[in-house]
């Protein structure tokens, strides 16, 4: 229960929460850029996931779960800070801080707005936008679907906005995770700090390439 309560121990599950979903960005982008092997590789690689079952089901309950918790203490910790320093300390917190951390809560829920978007369109598939179908072979067409979405622009233009969220929240929160499980110190602060942003980097590369090249017509079917 001191977990739930203690400032420090809310700080460890919204470390750890994190951990986990920054692990799933790395599986998910994987996963998505097996849409430039063309149709065949996408579309095998969905149905390999549908096979799965009541697994695919489970780890989505659990990755549901961390979201919940990432998002209901990072706002406890958000409002309690600001409970706690009615001022702000403006001046001093802007010259320790970076933009990404100081909008940390904002690109945070942007995201989370964004994740009930992705999760309506491709896998609940309940937007307009959607084309439903198989493919030659009775799999699903998730290529046709994925490629006839990011064709309208101001579509994959939010994807990319999304893209540029994730890399600012993510440039700092990975350097917060190994901060709050001890493993960060004045020594491993700048390979730390380095490496969130690198990764993010990734992110940002990998998953935005996806809609920028299908409306460039460079991914094409």
């Amino acid at each position: 229960m001191r977990l739930l309560s203690d400032s420090i121990g809310r700080k460890a599950i919204v470390a750890v929460t994190g951990l986990f979903m920054v692990l799933f960005v790395v599986v998910h982008l994987l996963g998505n850029s097996t849409i430039f092997a063309g149709p065949d590789g996408i579309n095998a690689y969905a149905e390999k996931l549908h096979g799965l079952g009541p697994f695919v089901w489970a780890f989505r309950a659990f990755m549901a779960a961390m979201l919940c918790l990432h998002v209901i203490f990072a706002v406890l910790l958000t409002l309690e800070n600001r409970a706690a320093n009615p001022d702000k300390y403006a001046v001093k917190k802007m010259l320790k801080t970076t933009f990404a951390g100081e909008t940390m809560i904002w690109t945070g829920l942007l995201l989370l707005a964004f994740i009930v978007y992705h999760l309506l369109q491709f896998t609940v598939r309940v937007t307009p936008d959607i084309v439903l179908g198989n493919d030659a072979k009775n799999r699903v067409d998730v290529f046709t679907m994925v490629f006839s979405s990011f064709r309208i622009t101001p579509i994959a233009l939010v994807y990319v906005a999304a893209m540029i969220t994730l890399f600012l929240h993510l440039s700092h929160g990975i350097q917060s995770i190994f901060q709050t499980i001890g493993l960060n110190n004045d020594k491993t602060m700048p390979q730390f700090s380095a490496l969130g942003k690198v990764l993010s980097a990734i992110f940002l590369v990998g998953y935005s390439a996806i809609p920028v090249l299908i409306l460039a017509g460079i991914l094409a079917k």
